[in-house]
């Protein structure tokens, strides 16, 4: 599947890559965002990648070593909480933009293999600074031991689940869900997707399981983001943003789910109200009926931006 950026005209609207900018894309992925902007700032601009997973993270790589962008990207494989580190050290401090899209990629769904789809039965695994070597047969984790979401479904006491469930998902039965994982492990441990699933449903009413949106959707989101600490990366780098840009620089961060956007959206307010940044969209920006018809993942996205004042 080939991965479509979301709000792909407004985010080179509003960000507004020229000739010579650099820019920085804080979250990679498959690169439709970067490669659009990469276009924008030839001959002589930069564009910062910096990507979490290491697997994403080469396929770019490769991606570009034949193409006529290749020496406009400066790529970086490293979580973007460390946003400004990150920055300092590639000289990108003073940026005419920052991207932080907290989309996942369509690999992750369809290739990675890692159970990050209710739709595939994969081992629950969803980190994504896995490093996995085939050749040697080595599985390394890219920074501290990082918990799988088997551990968490598996080890963790009910009343924990129960709280990334309804925190982090957002999921009205999770009471519920996180009783029927502890009863169905019980007799067998739940490691693959499937699984899940299948104690997902023996939990939730069945006008429930007829919904537009899966069942599963929102205990999986919330394994996700529990197991990678989405929450806790995006609040670290959003304060990093206005160290990082030059004066009328500007920061968009495109989020797709109102946990998510209430941080950016918060932390945005705060920035205006300490003087260091001027919020750009009052309303949060949303994707076009037409957008929407040819990219349905793209229904629930909303841009905001801020640009940098002092």
């Amino acid at each position: 599947m080939i991965h479509t950026p979301v709000l792909l005209k407004e985010v080179i609207e509003y960000l507004d890559p020229k000739p010579g900018s650099q820019i920085i894309d804080a979250t990679l992925g498959s690169g439709g965002h970067a490669m659009a902007i990469a276009e924008k700032v030839m001959p002589n601009g930069k564009v910062l990648g910096i990507e979490w997973d290491s697997e994403l993270f080469k396929q770019f790589e490769s991606k570009i070593k034949s193409s006529k962008f290749k020496d406009r990207f400066i790529l970086i494989n490293a979580n973007y909480r460390n946003l400004k580190k990150i920055a300092e050290e590639n000289n990108f401090i003073g940026a005419d933009g920052i991207l932080i899209d907290l989309g996942l990629s369509s690999w992750h769904l369809v290739g990675s293999g890692r159970g990050f789809s209710f739709q595939k039965d994969e081992t629950l695994d969803m980190r994504y600074d896995r490093i996995l070597d085939i050749k040697n047969k080595i599985l390394k984790i890219d920074e501290e031991e990082r918990i799988t979401a088997a551990e968490i479904i598996n080890l963790w006491p009910p009343e924990e689940i129960e709280k990334i469930l309804k925190e982090y998902g957002e999921e009205k039965f999770s009471r519920q869900i996180s009783k029927a994982i502890v009863e169905a492990r019980k007799k067998k441990p739940i490691i693959s997707t499937f699984q899940l699933v299948e104690a997902i449903k023996d939990a939730v009413p069945l006008w429930y399981r007829h919904r537009r949106i899966s069942f599963a959707t929102k205990t999986f989101q919330a394994l996700r983001i529990a197991v990678n600490d989405e929450l806790g990366n995006l609040k670290e780098a959003l304060g990093q943003i206005p160290d990082i840009l030059k004066k009328e620089g500007r920061g968009a961060v495109i989020s797709f789910h109102s946990l998510e956007d209430r941080i950016v959206k918060n932390a945005f307010k705060g920035l205006e109200k300490s003087g260091k940044a001027q919020i750009i969209t009052k309303k949060p920006i949303r994707p076009s009926r037409e957008e929407i018809i040819q990219n349905p993942r793209s229904r629930s996205a909303k841009m905001r931006i801020i640009e940098h004042r002092i």
